[in-house]
Parts: structure tokens; sequence; C-alpha cells
């Protein structure tokens, strides 16, 4: 056995890579990230000062308050998702319902673009669905034989049909036919 089968000289970055990817793919990432950045534009520009030479343009409103929770609350949806992620659709639609509250209050969602990061986390997060993990195989108890009644008995036992001996469900062993009997369907 090699010190390269058993892992021992990999390169920390690798490794550091393989478990950020098993830690990704088992919580709604791109959704978590996706409502986090959606707070950035609904929470700044509120506050922010365009500056153009000596004319200063500021957003300041009178919802820069509303603004901030709005915003606040998304990076708090955002890393539920990652850290949380039983409650991811609780989360999901939280956030949905935070962007559409952002439209009127925080300068059209922060133009915009705030309201589509927080609809598209939101609606991935309500999508998004935990990997089933594979199954261990069981292994499958064989049927009982049914045991031979005691006496004389007119009806023979028929032992219970097996899935893998050709069962079909409408094939019967006796010989009765129902062509036109009290069994016929028509």
């Amino acid at each position: 056995m090699s010190a390269e089968s058993t892992g021992q000289n990999e390169h920390y970055l690798r490794v550091f890579r393989r478990h950020f990817r098993v830690w990704r793919g088992s919580r709604p990432f791109w959704a978590g990230l996706f409502t986090f950045f959606s707070g950035v534009p609904i929470a700044y520009f509120p506050y922010a000062d365009l500056r153009l030479g000596n004319v200063t343009l500021a957003m300041a409103t009178t919802a820069g308050a509303g603004s901030l929770i709005i915003g606040v609350l998304l990076f708090t949806l955002g890393l539920t998702m990652w850290f949380h992620a039983v409650v991811r659709v609780f989360a999901g639609v939280a956030a949905i319902v935070l962007a559409l509250v952002s439209l009127p209050i925080a300068n059209f969602g922060g133009f915009g673009i705030g309201f589509l990061f927080a609809m598209l986390g939101g609606n991935m997060s309500i999508s998004w669905v935990p990997a089933k993990t594979p199954a261990k195989s069981v292994k499958q108890a064989e049927p009982e034989e049914t045991p031979e009644p005691d006496g004389d008995t007119s009806d023979p036992v028929i032992p219970a049909p097996r899935a893998d001996d050709g069962y079909a469900p409408n094939v019967t062993e006796s010989n009765a036919q129902a062509n036109g009997g009290r069994n016929s369907a028509g």
C-alpha cells in the first residue's frame, strides 16, 4: 500500500475542496448564496450617495430603516439555508415574501437586482430536495414452506408464489374453466 493510495500526501487545498464539495451538495448552497447576495442592494441603495463631480445624488428615503431590516433578514435567511437546511422551505417562502415587500419599500427591491436574486434564491430553496442516500442491500428472507395439513383433505395446499419463479397473477393451477360459468366476467 503506497502513500498515494492512502491519501497521506494529498495537498490540503485538494482535501478542503473535496470536503467543501460534499458540504455544498448536502444543502441548498446556491439558493442561500443568491438569497444572501439579494440583501446587499436592498440594504445598500437607500443609504448610498452617488457623486458626479460636484453634484451629490442621495438616495436617502424615509424607507431606509425598512430596507435595512429587509436586507438583514435576507442575509440571515441565506445563512439559514446554508447552516440549517431543514427549514429550507420556510426560508424560501420568507425570502419570496421579503422580495415582494421590498418592491414598494426598498427602491423597487434594490432597483430590481435584489428582488430578482431574492426571488431566485427563494424558489431554489423551496424546490431543493436532499439527495437520497443509497440504500443498504437487505438480504431478502426466503419464504417459508407451508406445512402439510394433518389428515386427509380434498383441497391441496398451494405454496405462496414467489416473484422469482415467473408468477403470473391471472394464471391458476386449477383445471376449472370459467367459460360462461358463475365466475366469468361476461
